[in-house]
């Protein structure tokens, strides 16, 4: 494997000064791990798993040699990893999500058009594409039910410190809460985001309790931009939480809803390096509390793949996510992945992501 792929771009930011913004985006160098060898290895058609149909060659995007071998090796059955999922656990409690079906979100924030999908667009329009892609991952895999969702950035990491030093923007109760309407509207969940700064999640997350106690409403964290063990400005440098900030986390989640009789909560942790989760081995999980860890770099496929497999596949925690750039993913001319590519990776992602 090599390089992993940089994430969203704080580039554009909500409350961010033109002459302090710190741009996270751009190809991230460190942190390779070896390749796994591609001879040998599956063509990037077969399919995988029963069930899983290739599509015709014409339905599928024209891919570079070293995007089908990536996919292949991908693909290919690898007894050490392949052992370890899925992931042991106890059955689902009554109302959980996973792993019976799968999560499609539309993430960013209505104050930027640069931060993701959700602000890109006036609301319609994004809602009606988010139909779209709702339907391509449902026809893609039937055995699994797609559930839309609203996936939105409310706490922002800023490149200035602003009044409190945290270098991070709360945003107002009342945008929340509208965004949160859209959802309830279109019987979609919603993901609040957060982006620490410098701050912490411990001092972050107990504000989002009120709308947490929502069964339809789930967290995501995103280590990318928590600055407080370097010191460093947000797009600086790759951030990092370690298992015992996630910990704190999914504790926090589990006393929601077992103290509120909810169905169980979901916790995003976004993810692209290996350092940007240190001692992932050591993340809890609760029957109150499902785990999802998602590759969310953006590149070429072949990166995303290797991306993948090294942070996420080679890291079991319990579920597995997938970030899709519209814009970053293509920038340099290749076609966004499509359903059929990405549920031929192994495990499959449950929780399909697009910025």
């Amino acid at each position: 494997m090599v390089a992993a792929t940089a994430a969203c771009s704080t580039k554009g930011q909500p409350g961010d000064s033109a002459s302090g913004r710190r741009a996270a985006a751009g190809e991230v160098a460190g942190d390779s791990a070896k390749g796994r060898p591609a001879s040998g290895a599956r063509t990037a058609a077969q399919p995988v798993s029963k069930g899983d149909e290739p599509l015709p060659d014409s339905e599928l995007p024209k891919r570079s040699r070293r995007d089908s071998v990536a996919l292949a090796s991908m693909t290919k059955p690898d007894s050490n990893l392949d052992k370890l999922w899925p992931v042991k656990m106890p059955a689902p409690l009554p109302g959980a999500l996973l792993p019976n079906k799968r999560i499609v979100a539309f993430y960013g924030n209505p104050l930027s058009k640069k931060m993701g999908v959700l602000g890109e667009y006036p609301k319609d329009e994004m809602l009606a594409k988010l139909d779209k892609e709702v339907a391509r991952w449902a026809k893609a895999d039937p055995s699994h039910p797609v559930v839309p969702a609203l996936h939105l950035i409310v706490t922002v990491a800023q490149g200035a410190p602003g009044k409190n030093g945290l270098y991070r923007l709360q945003m107002r109760d009342s945008m929340v809460n509208e965004i949160y309407s859209w959802a309830k509207a279109k019987n979609a969940l919603f993901f609040v985001d957060v982006q620490v700064g410098k701050s912490t999640l411990q001092a972050e997350l107990p504000r989002l309790r009120p709308i947490l106690e929502n069964p339809d409403v789930h967290l995501a964290v995103d280590p990318e931009f928590s600055m407080a063990p370097s010191g460093r400005v947000p797009g600086s440098k790759i951030g990092t939480l370690d298992a015992k900030d996630i910990n704190w986390a999914v504790n926090f989640l589990d006393e929601i809803a077992r103290g509120k009789n909810l169905p169980p909560k979901i916790l995003v942790v976004h993810r692209f390096t290996r350092p940007m989760v240190t001692n992932a081995k050591q993340i809890k999980f609760t029957p109150h509390v499902q785990v999802v860890m998602d590759m969310d770099g953006w590149g070429p496929p072949w990166l995303k793949f290797d991306s993948y497999h090294d942070y996420v596949k080679a890291e079991p925690v319990q579920f597995t996510g997938f970030k899709l750039f519209f814009h970053n993913d293509t920038k340099k001319g290749d076609a966004l992945l499509t359903p059929a590519e990405v549920l031929r990776l192994t495990p499959r992602p449950l929780y399909i992501q697009y910025q």
